[in-house]
């Protein structure tokens, strides 16, 4: 198997159709591929972020990063995106559904798209998977150590008025969640919680959570990185996109 592949940061229609900056890495072999959306985590779509969606192209799946902070500072380094996105309230999730809607719909219009897509997530990132699991058409997703699934009524705002696990009933794809068992935001209590709540609705899902991982277990360039927690949780996102979204 080839694993040429090409990268390149373009332009597609997000929320209201508006223009926004998405990075888009994929594979250049024969043949059809899935399509996956990369939602980056708090720090921003930056080099870390860009990096695992080249790692998806070289295994066969054309992988979309919309900049979800890209209204906030064009142009900015991801850090100062990311600052000014966290001063206005952080991301609506009207607005998020919005861009995650056009990156989906840029990927099956690929030419050599399969049909299929996932969307994968980490930090923030892992709930906004959570929230597109349960609102938008995607075939499968993996949320990876998503904090804010479970809130409380008083921490909603107008940018996020619903709790992503009242939407749980309407998952309408596999999900698979990796977490930490020493990270604070998600909890082990509030993991338990999601788990309880998808099993009461008879979701297909599975979880992991690994003992000695804290919060942001997969980023290698920060002192919260696990070897084998990180390389464990790759293996699993290969098994389970390869069976719901590549066969």
């Amino acid at each position: 198997m080839s694993d040429a592949m090409q990268a390149e940061t373009i332009s597609i229609a997000g929320h209201r159709g508006e223009e926004i900056e998405a990075y888009l890495a994929r594979p250049l072999g024969e043949g059809t591929h899935p399509g996956v959306v990369v939602i980056h985590h708090m720090p921003g779509y930056d080099r870390a972020t860009k990096e695992i969606a080249r790692t998806f192209a070289v295994y066969g799946y054309a992988a979309l990063c919309p900049n979800l902070f890209h209204r906030y500072a064009p142009g900015a380094k991801s850090a100062d995106a990311a600052a000014a996105a966290r001063a206005a309230g952080g991301v609506p999730d009207e607005q998020c559904y919005g861009d995650v809607s056009g990156a989906i719909s840029h990927l099956r219009g690929l030419s050599d798209a399969n049909g299929k897509v996932g969307v994968i997530g980490y930090c923030s990132g892992g709930r906004q998977t959570y929230l597109v699991a349960c609102t938008l058409n995607v075939d499968a997703a993996v949320d990876c150590y998503g904090g804010g699934v479970v809130v409380s009524a008083d921490q909603l705002t107008p940018e996020r008025p619903v709790a992503p696990i009242d939407l749980t009933p309407k998952l309408g794809c596999p999900l698979l969640g990796l977490f930490g068992a020493q990270d604070a935001n998600p909890s082990p209590e509030h993991v338990a919680r999601m788990e309880a709540e998808l099993t009461a609705n008879g979701k297909n899902f599975e979880f992991h959570s690994y003992e000695g991982a804290g919060h942001a277990f997969f980023s290698v360039d920060r002192p919260s990185y696990n070897l084998e927690a990180a390389k464990d949780g790759w293996q699993r996102i290969w098994a389970f996109f390869g069976t719901h979204l590549a066969s």
